[in-house]
């Protein structure tokens, strides 16, 4: 039984780390297969069609990256462990596994995030440990990215909590300590709490890399404060996928003659929620979300049209739907519509040129050709 829950994760590790297949993709695969490993093993028949073979990890490399976390004391947390984050499972886009360094169970209690300006006022790094630290002591989990200024201290206000969790989400690998002044900080959120990435260990922070750490910090969250930000911050990313996502949007009011107020009062005056104390966030907080994406068996186009893939398309309907695709992006409700399909057969055909590198998922189910002029 060892060996083969040993042979999932690595058939996980490798569909999460092979070009081509995106998060719905993988969603799809793992509805339609149950096992990654499965899932793995009929990847061929899906892949026939769409034009070049997938380029799928090896299960060496999988392998390779497995060992380094095991020695490095990290572990690995997909879908389907009882510990991952529900309301991050829910999102269109979740990440299909996480890699954490500390309490894995902490991912799986309410969470709240607090974000804000790396160059924040003392003020706003007081009004982040205050917040923080009153949240915990109700029993809320306080997310973060660790990143200097606002996130920091929302950590260590969590942290100066008694019995404080805390959880920081980074672009890297968990075992990247960025910024490196955070090493201290580091240490002591994975002894309580946890620190978490999508990435595989020893991947250093760059920039594509935090929009992407965004996402799941507002997505396992149930509602994203936000203490100082400019106008064209990360916080304010992670403060409009919040709201993509359905989460509660809070900001923390400032003078409108410092820019780093700007972002948290333009968010108040588009709808936000203005936040003077912990009160203010509790009283409006809901804390029961939904919770994880469950289907049951062949509810998904994607899974109707596999069962009858070879007597329902040939080659001609393929061309139809490939050719009404183009650079430009397009949405698949209306591809449905030109092409006088079902969504089914779409779905279907869109997931084949996906695994053959040659179509790219966007946000807002649409999808556009790479490559293609």
């Amino acid at each position: 039984m060892a060996d083969r829950a040993h042979q999932e994760l690595l058939s996980w590790i490798r569909l999460t780390r092979s070009g081509g297949i995106g998060t719905k993709t993988f969603r799809q695969l793992l509805e339609r297969f149950t096992t990654a490993t499965e899932a793995i093993e009929r990847l061929p028949e899906f892949v026939r069609s769409g034009g070049r073979p997938l380029k799928l990890l090896p299960a060496a490399d999988a392998e390779r990256e497995f060992h380094a976390a095991h020695r490095l004391g990290l572990t690995y947390v997909t879908w389907r462990h009882p510990h991952f984050p529900e309301p991050l499972k829910a999102i269109e886009d979740a990440p299909p596994l996480l890699v954490v360094k500390g309490l894995t169970e902490v991912l799986a209690q309410p969470m709240i995030a607090i974000v804000g300006a790396r160059n924040a006022t003392m003020n706003g790094r007081k009004m982040a440990r205050i917040l923080a630290t009153g949240l915990v002591s109700e029993g809320l989990v306080v997310l973060s990215g660790m990143a200097r200024g606002v996130d920091g201290a929302a950590h260590e206000g969590a942290l100066g909590a008694a019995g404080g969790r805390t959880v920081a989400v980074l672009a890297g690998g968990t075992d990247v300590i960025y910024p490196p002044e955070h090493a201290k900080l580091h240490a002591q959120i994975a002894e309580s709490g946890a620190v978490v990435s999508e990435m595989p260990p020893g991947t250093e922070p760059q920039a594509p890399l935090f929009p992407r750490r965004n996402r799941i910090i507002s997505g396992a969250s149930a509602g994203v404060v936000v203490v100082e930000a400019t106008l064209r911050s990360g916080s304010l990313i992670t403060a409009r996928l919040a709201a993509d996502q359905g989460r509660d949007v809070f900001a923390v009011p400032g003078s409108p003659l410092d820019p780093r107020a700007h972002g948290p009062n333009s968010l108040i005056r588009d709808g936000a929620i203005l936040v003077q104390s912990k009160d203010d966030i509790l009283d409006n907080l809901p804390l029961k979300r939904a919770t994880g994406i469950k289907k049951s068996p062949g509810s998904h186009p994607v899974i109707q049209a596999i069962e009858n893939n070879d007597k329902n398309m040939d080659g001609d309907l393929r061309l139809q739907i490939e050719s009404a695709l183009g650079s430009a992006p397009a949405a698949v409700d209306e591809l449905v519509r030109q092409c006088q399909v079902s969504a089914a057969i779409v779905a279907t055909v869109l997931m084949e040129m996906e695994l053959a590198g040659r179509l790219e998922r966007l946000p807002g189910n649409r999808v556009a050709l790479v490559g293609k002029v």
